[in-house]
């Protein structure tokens, strides 16, 4: 079985986000949505609101896990036996970003990162954009799936 992990903070899961996994799951066996937990990172939507936004958003979708986890992505990978990563690119910029990731992954584990380039419809969405226009009170619900609601 092929499987991979789709690591990230997802605060909160994007349209993007949801694009990659549903692209994914048709390359792989299991997607494993894993999110980081960083006790440094001060995060707008709680761990348990983030792992309840994507299993909404997947719930008809028994191929796609949802876990959180501390330390290093190849550190899950390899006591999960999960031999790769999945990563979306939006621009030249995340190319560079997650290439030097990538290569260290490499070094660390045998583990091997597949890349996806984001739809166009999506490729400008971002969760620290989604951040802004929830706290500016805009229209966020066209950046993220349906599962993904505020309470006001």
């Amino acid at each position: 079985m092929k499987r991979a992990i789709f690591p990230g903070s997802f605060d909160p899961i994007t349209l993007g986000h949801y694009d990659i996994i549903k692209r994914g799951v048709t390359l792989f066996d299991e997607i494993i949505v894993a999110i980081g937990v960083n006790s440094e990172k001060n995060y707008m939507f709680s761990l348990q609101e983030r792992m309840a936004f994507i299993k909404e958003a997947f719930k008809d979708e028994p191929r796609i896990k949802v876990v959180n986890y501390k330390g290093l992505t190849v550190d899950f990978c390899l006591k999960n036996d999960v031999p790769f990563i999945l990563r979306g690119l939006r621009n030249p910029a995340d190319f560079e970003f997650e290439k030097a990731i990538a290569h260290t992954n490499r070094d660390l584990a045998p583990i091997e990162t597949v890349f996806l380039l984001t739809a166009a419809k999506t490729s400008y969405i971002a969760s620290s954009i989604v951040r802004d226009v929830i706290r500016n009170n805009g229209d966020y619900t066209k950046l993220v799936p349906k599962s993904v609601r505020i309470k006001q």
